[in-house]
Parts: C-alpha cells; sequence; structure tokens
C-alpha cells in the first residue's frame, strides 16, 4: 500500500515538473527572452561597438531609489517636473546599462518638456558595462520578474494620477513596449527603438497606449519582416501604430556607437518629440 502511495506522489510530482518546464518554455517564448538571447550571438555582440567615454556635464537630475513590494528598492536617474503635473516620461536604457548617455537622453527630453517628470528606469539595479561582453552578461542575467517589479514600483512612484510615455532603445526598446503593456491605462504613449516587439497578440490587446517603432531596415535580427509582423498584429486589433524604417543597422541612433548615424537619429528624435507632444 505505502508502495503505492510512493509511486503516485513521484506521478503526481512529475506531472508538476513537466507542466512547470511547459510553463517555462511558454514565457521563454516572450519578445524579452528572444532579445536576451541574442547575446548568444557573436555577431550581434560584435555589432556593438564599444561605448565612447562620455561624462554628463552638469545633469539636469539626480541619482534617486524608490520602493518596491518585496524586494530591494530600484534605483532611477530622476528629472523633476512641474509641481503637481500628471505628466511622466519613463527612459529605458540600452545594453549597456543606465549610463551618462542615458542621462543625456533624459536632459534632452526635459528641454522639450519642461513641466513632465522625467526617470531613467535603471533595469540593472546599478551595474554598467564598458565592454561587450560584459553588456551580454547583463542583458542575459537581468530576471524579467525582477524588471518587472522595477517598472510597477516606478509607476507607484509616479503617483496614482500620472499618464506615463515610455521610451527606449535596443534592449530598453523590448521593455518600453512590455512596460507600455503593464503600466494599462496609465500608459500615455510608447516608443521604441530598434526593439524586439510584443508578438503575443493576447498581450498586445491589453495595449491602450499609440505606439511609435524607430527600426533600422538593415538590422539582422529586428528585421524589416519582424516590423511588418508587429504592425500587422497591431492594425488587426484596432490599436494604434506608427513605424519608420531608416537605411541604417542596429543602434544607429545611439551617440556612443562609432557607426552612429546623426542626420537619420535627429530625424527620428523629431518624430519622437512630436509624438510625444501629440499623445502626452
Amino acid at each position: 500500500m505505502k508502495y503505492l502511495y510512493f509511486l503516485a506522489l513521484i506521478q503526481i510530482l512529475s506531472f508538476n515538473i513537466l507542466s512547470a518546464q511547459s510553463n517555462a518554455s511558454c514565457c521563454q517564448a516572450s519578445s524579452i527572452k528572444a532579445f536576451t538571447d541574442l547575446a548568444n550571438d557573436i555577431s550581434f555582440v560584435m555589432t556593438h561597438e564599444e561605448p565612447l567615454p562620455f561624462i554628463l556635464q552638469d545633469p539636469k537630475g539626480k541619482n534617486i531609489s524608490f520602493p518596491i513590494a518585496g524586494g530591494e528598492d530600484g534605483k532611477g536617474y530622476y528629472i523633476s517636473g512641474k509641481k503637481n503635473n500628471y505628466k511622466w516620461i519613463f527612459v529605458f536604457q540600452e545594453w549597456w546599462g543606465l549610463n551618462d548617455y542615458i542621462r543625456l537622453q533624459a536632459d534632452m527630453l526635459q528641454t522639450s518638456f519642461p513641466d513632465a517628470h522625467i526617470l531613467d528606469v535603471d533595469l540593472y539595479d546599478g551595474k554598467v558595462a564598458t565592454t561587450r561582453e560584459e553588456a551580454g552578461a547583463l542583458m542575459q542575467a537581468a530576471s524579467p520578474e525582477r524588471i518587472e517589479k522595477i517598472i510597477l514600483g516606478a509607476s507607484n512612484y509616479s503617483g496614482t494620477s500620472s499618464k506615463i510615455a515610455t521610451i527606449g532603445w535596443c534592449f530598453g526598446g523590448a521593455w518600453s513596449n512590455k512596460a507600455a503593456i503593464m503600466l494599462g491605462k496609465k500608459a500615455a504613449a510608447c516608443i521604441m527603438y530598434y526593439g524586439m516587439p510584443v508578438k503575443d497578440e493576447a498581450q498586445l490587446s491589453q495595449l491602450t497606449a499609440p505606439v511609435l517603432g524607430i527600426f533600422a531596415d538593415q538590422d539582422g535580427w529586428i528585421t524589416p519582416k519582424v516590423v511588418s509582423e508587429f504592425k500587422e498584429s497591431m492594425i488587426k486589433l484596432n490599436k494604434s501604430v506608427e513605424t519608420y524604417g531608416y537605411s541604417a543597422d542596429h543602434a544607429f541612433a545611439n551617440p556612443s556607437n562609432p557607426k552612429y548615424n546623426k542626420s537619420f537619429s535627429e530625424d527620428a528624435w523629431n518624430k519622437s518629440v512630436a509624438f510625444l507632444k501629440k499623445h502626452l
């Protein structure tokens, strides 16, 4: 009798393990996992040249921390807006981490949106890479569950009545899209630069914010086909979306990249600012 009980218990445990593996496989099919897996692709890694040294002079914001339920405080770079203003812009880093180039993007946004609160959301909990290898390791090690908690903590920090626009590049572009879904009715606009878009239509159906996608036609990973399929899904779901493709490679808008394309980057930035002014 004890043997039969033990055998049944083993079968139940085996079923639970298989179910967990199945669920994990499902989760691993997400756009975020698909993007982080690119760190295993040596050609993708080599596309990102070492960032040029840069120190932000006279920053407009300050480094802050904010509480996260059931975990360590989150970190960010914050530029305070006008008191009682409900407009927020969440900025999501590239795979390098929250470095001074990302702080510069926040400072540039503050110039165009002086009344808004601007928060660079640190997805790596203070870690910053200076080499391709470090960046790949940090991106792979970043827990999606932890990042989701960071985003929700940032949302709580912004207040209950905030309207939030998201913008991000590369790894942060993927998280800009994901965050806009997570933020629900708080989300006012979403801008993603050459990040892997969310493909799951069940998730996209929850998106309430309009999306602006800035992509590189020569990108070997977030390809024009990927972009086209994303746009088709958005249109099918009756979601607001506009995309622009530039004759450039991945990360063309990053001034720390030696292959930075100034004219394309400026055009994309102007489109981004106009999009935010329209929707935020």
